[in-house]
């Protein structure tokens, strides 16, 4: 059915857009976890709507709402179930594509494979889910801290405006002091400029956001069909909007000889083997090497935009459709927390995994 990911620690999400909550259910986590409940909301406070000019300006506070799993701030290990509430829904604003196919949206196949679909912004294709996500991915990070694994994500691209400082030289810690999440003060004054043009032009713009995980142990990954890095693109796949996945060289590693490309083995003077280089992004023959894991992930434009687009309707009538509302004019911004959360859940699951093959 598509609405559960992960294998030892487990997810189902639930929920629309405009309807009363939206929610998820982690199974598999440990117990004995101390679950920060303010952690969790500032996470969800990172891709909530209405946070700046460049972003959508649908409020909504996105408490969670812990129903079972945790007693006296622990997991108790059962299944966790957190509600975040909708509370800000215009459902009005979607009344004049009820009948209609909005380009590039979701509106004709989930009509095409169901024979029915909630309109109101979408339903379930709705980025709205992802908020479950982020919730689900910060309980998975809270169980990686305690591991020394640091998952990080940023912003790296906006349209032609790019990042061109290696995140090695980076401190990420500083990306969300702006609104635009580039821990580059001077691309991300740029990138936000190029945003609020694009938004005044009545348009959208696509992006790529950059994910780094550190302090990831050797052995991560399953072979064959359990790839790590098989598992992570799947992950980034399944978040809206998402056009492409790479890690390590990825694309530009195919300009390279085999000789510039291979990561050469060292044993440093603590006696750790590691590798001079990492265009391998930490990964080597599907399972984590112990050098940084590093990826990207591409992001389409918002297909909603405030300007007449043609299209046809459920009779297959050519008509025009036209955005109304409160949409993103970029959505890297706030895709930046969803990038976090559903590595956080990869790795976690695979940790879990490793644990289970060593027993």
């Amino acid at each position: 059915m598509g609405n559960t990911f992960g294998e030892l620690f487990r997810i189902t999400t639930f929920g629309e857009s405009h309807g009363p909550a939206i929610g998820v259910i982690i199974d598999g986590c440990p117990a004995g976890l101390k679950i920060d409940q303010d952690f969790i909301t500032r996470e969800l406070a990172r891709r909530r709507p209405g946070q700046s000019k460049i972003t959508t300006q649908r409020k909504e506070n996105d408490l969670p709402e812990i129903l079972a799993g945790v007693f006296e701030g622990k997991s108790t290990g059962t299944p966790i179930c957190i509600v975040i509430h909708n509370t800000d829904q215009r459902s009005r604003d979607y009344s004049h594509i009820a009948e209609k196919y909005r380009p590039s949206h979701a509106d004709y196949t989930y009509q095409e494979k169901y024979g029915i679909r909630d309109y109101r912004g979408g339903g379930r294709s709705s980025a709205r889910e992802t908020a479950a996500r982020v919730a689900a991915g910060a309980i998975a990070r809270l169980f990686l801290i305690e591991k020394g694994i640091d998952v990080k994500a940023f912003v790296s691209e906006v349209g032609p405006v790019k990042l061109e400082i290696p995140y090695q030289d980076l401190n990420l810690d500083e990306t969300d002091q702006n609104i635009v999440r580039c821990p580059d003060p001077f691309t991300a004054g740029k990138m936000i400029d190029f945003i609020d043009q694009t938004r005044k032009k009545r348009d959208t713009i696509g992006g790529i956001i950059t994910g780094v995980i550190r302090g990831v142990p050797v052995g991560l990954g399953e072979p064959v069909f359990d790839k790590l890095h098989a598992n992570l693109g799947r992950a980034m796949l399944s978040i809206n909007a998402v056009k492409g996945f790479e890690y390590g060289s990825g694309f530009e590693g195919t300009k390279m000889y085999g000789s510039e490309h291979n990561d050469e083995f060292f044993k440093d003077e603590k006696g750790i083997i590691k590798t001079h280089t990492n265009y391998s992004g930490g990964i080597q023959g599907g399972i984590s090497n112990g050098q940084d894991i590093y990826f990207r992930v591409a992001f389409k434009p918002v297909a909603t935009l405030m300007k007449p687009q043609q299209s046809i309707d459920m009779k297959g009538k050519e008509t025009t459709v036209e955005g109304k509302g409160r949409h993103d004019p970029c959505v890297v911004p706030r895709a930046v927390p969803i990038v976090e959360a559903m590595a956080s859940l990869v790795i976690a699951d695979h940790y879990l995994l490793n644990l289970k093959v060593k027993l």
